[in-house]
C-alpha cells in the first residue's frame, strides 16, 4: 500500500502575495514533513534539490496545480490523497458570502474566528480557477453533498484548527499585519511585540510536532528578528502545516464539514 500524502497550502487571495505550502507523508511511525515553503515556487523549487534560502524574500505567482502536484510525487515518491486549502473554494463560482461562511462565524465568531467575506474579486478567479484544476486533475472538492472519496480537495479555516491543535478557547494571537492589535492596551514596543509574536509560533511548531514529526526548526529567536515584516513567511509556512494537519484528520475521518451542498470548511471533529 502506498503511504498517502497531504498537502497543505495556505492560498494567498491575491497572485502578488506568497503562499505558505508543506507537504506531509503518513509512513510506518506515524506522519512525516516532508517539505515546508513559504510560496509556490520555492515549494516547486525543493522537489529540485533548490534548498530554501531564508534570506531571500518569498514572493507570490498564481497558484499552478499541475506543477504543485508534481512537485509533491517527486519529494514523496507517490500521490497526493488530499489537498487542504485555506482558501474560500466552491462548486459554483464565488460572488459573495456563503452559507459556509456564515456557518463558521456564527459558531466561532464569539471566539475571534469569524471569517471575512470572499467576492468576485477577491479571492475570486484565482479560487475558482484553482478548485478548477484540482478537480480536472482528480481532485474533486469535498462539500456536504459530495463523496467522500479519495484523492480529495478541500478548504480549512487555520484559526480555528488552532482551537483544537492547542486545546485554546480564544483565537491564537499569531497573525504578524494585526501584532499591533492583539495587545494595544500594553503598548509594547516592536521588540516585545516580535517576542510575543515568536512565542505563539513555536507554541503552534510545538502543538504540529504531536501529529507530525520532522518539522524543520524555521522559527528564528526573537533577538534574530529585525521587523515583524520578516515574520510572515514563518507565520505562511505555519499556517500551511495546520492545513495540512486539517488534511490528515480529514482523511482519518475526524473533520465535520461546516456549509452546504456547493462549499464546505472542514474542522477538527472534536470541536
Amino acid at each position: 500500500m502506498r503511504a498517502e500524502c497531504v498537502l497543505g497550502i495556505d492560498a494567498a487571495w491575491t497572485a502578488h502575495q506568497p503562499s505558505g505550502i508543506a507537504l506531509v507523508q503518513n509512513t510506518a511511525t506515524g506522519w512525516s514533513c516532508l517539505a515546508v515553503a513559504p510560496s509556490y515556487d520555492t515549494f516547486i523549487g525543493l522537489a529540485s534539490g533548490q534548498a530554501w534560502d531564508p534570506q531571500q524574500k518569498a514572493t507570490g505567482s498564481t497558484p499552478d496545480p499541475a506543477a504543485l502536484l508534481q512537485a509533491s510525487q517527486q519529494l514523496a515518491g507517490t500521490e497526493v490523497s488530499c489537498v487542504s486549502v485555506d482558501m474560500p473554494l466552491a462548486t459554483t463560482p464565488i460572488t459573495s458570502r456563503r452559507a459556509a461562511d456564515t456557518a463558521i462565524s456564527s459558531r466561532f465568531g464569539p471566539k475571534g474566528c469569524a471569517v471575512h467575506s470572499p467576492s468576485a474579486e477577491r479571492p475570486g478567479a484565482i479560487a475558482d480557477q484553482l478548485r478548477a484544476d484540482f478537480t480536472a486533475l482528480g481532485y474533486p472538492l469535498h462539500t456536504n453533498g459530495s463523496d467522500q472519496a479519495t484523492p480529495a480537495l478541500i478548504e480549512c479555516y487555520p484559526h480555528v484548527a488552532l482551537l483544537a491543535l492547542l486545546k485554546r478557547d480564544y483565537r491564537v494571537p499569531y497573525k504578524v499585519s494585526r501584532s499591533g492589535q492583539y495587545w494595544k492596551a500594553e503598548q509594547l514596543t516592536r521588540a516585545e511585540r516580535i517576542k510575543r509574536v515568536v512565542e505563539q509560533f513555536q507554541a503552534i511548531k510545538a502543538g504540529l510536532d504531536e501529529h507530525i514529526s520532522g518539522i524543520p526548526e524555521f522559527i528564528p529567536e526573537p533577538t534574530d528578528v529585525a521587523t515583524l515584516a520578516s515574520l510572515k513567511p514563518v507565520e505562511d509556512m505555519l499556517d500551511g502545516l495546520i492545513c495540512a494537519w486539517v488534511g490528515i484528520e480529514h482523511l482519518e475521518g475526524r473533520t465535520a464539514g461546516l456549509g452546504d451542498d456547493t462549499a464546505a470548511i472542514w474542522i477538527p471533529q472534536q470541536l
